[in-house]
């Protein structure tokens, strides 16, 4: 067994590899695999925890499990030989050139430094890029995941993260208020509009009881009088479905109260 350990697979110059140190390379990487996977285990899929905490956790593990894969490749390449300030060293000058052509790249990774360090935006939480709003799914060094409403999964650069306006509608853990624009018919009776509005919110399982639904009557535009329910809700991925089954309710409740939605209309004068 020694003689088979130390045999010498690739000798060239001052540089030897042995079957010993091909050895000691397979056992540093199965156990930085092994401690990164009962770490997540352990930290993340634990019972009891919201969704907002487990993205919390997974990004610190997210974290923690690059820098084990850092330390068991420089351990893997001192046990075969190699120096890393030697090596470092050597290689400064290709280094500023390839930094100097992916600077677009490595300003990607520090910004997802940042992230995993600052924690502005996790794994789980609803933001808002560009328009466009979806679930983080997974936060990598170059560029993180999100999945939209639509199911379509977005692979951003971290960089726009850090940048960019960036709106987060899970960050402050509170109750988010949502908005349903509706018009009616000059002449309808405003209480009646007002209570049916309501009602409508209250009867949706998704709106919250306290603090309750309330209208705001926000406009006498050309040809409705218009309103904006208001309502709170902790359904901010699927709110557009939930807005949506709110406008089924509020149309069918108008019918049953003789509320019309109106058209636009003009009124024409004809000079003789």
């Amino acid at each position: 067994m020694k003689e088979f350990l130390q045999r010498e697979l690739i000798g060239f110059g001052g540089y030897h590899l042995s079957v010993f140190q091909i050895v000691v390379i397979i056992l540093i990487v199965l156990l930085a695999w092994s401690f990164s996977w009962l770490l997540k285990k352990a930290v993340v899929y634990r019972k009891n925890i919201t969704e907002l905490e487990k993205g919390r956790r997974l990004s610190v593990v997210k974290l923690l499990q690059y820098i084990i894969w850092i330390i068991a490749v420089l351990t893997g390449l001192e046990s075969v030989g190699i120096q890393i300030t030697v090596l470092l060293a050597g290689s400064a000058a290709l280094l500023v050139g390839i930094g100097l052509g992916l600077q677009d790249v490595f300003r990607d990774f520090v910004s997802g430094v940042i992230l995993l360090f600052d924690g502005t935006i996790r794994v789980s939480d609803i933001i808002e890029v560009d328009g466009t709003v979806g679930r983080v799914t997974e936060i990598r060094l170059r560029a993180s995941e999100m999945e939209t409403r639509g199911g379509i999964i977005m692979i951003i650069p971290n960089s726009r993260f850090i940048t960019g306006n960036v709106v987060n509608w899970t960050h402050n853990h509170k109750l988010t208020r949502f908005s349903v624009v509706v018009g009616v018919a000059y002449g309808s009776d405003v209480e009646k509009v007002r209570t049916v509005l309501i009602e409508c919110a209250k009867q949706h399982p998704e709106v919250v009881k306290n603090p309750e639904p309330f209208v705001f009557f926000s406009d006498f535009a050309d040809s409705q009088l218009t309103f904006k329910l208001q309502f709170f809700s902790r359904s901010v991925f699927r709110i557009e479905h939930v807005k949506s089954e709110i406008r089924f309710s509020i149309d069918k409740a108008f019918r049953e109260n003789d509320i019309t939605i109106p058209f636009p209309q003009r009124d024409l004068h004809i000079r003789k």
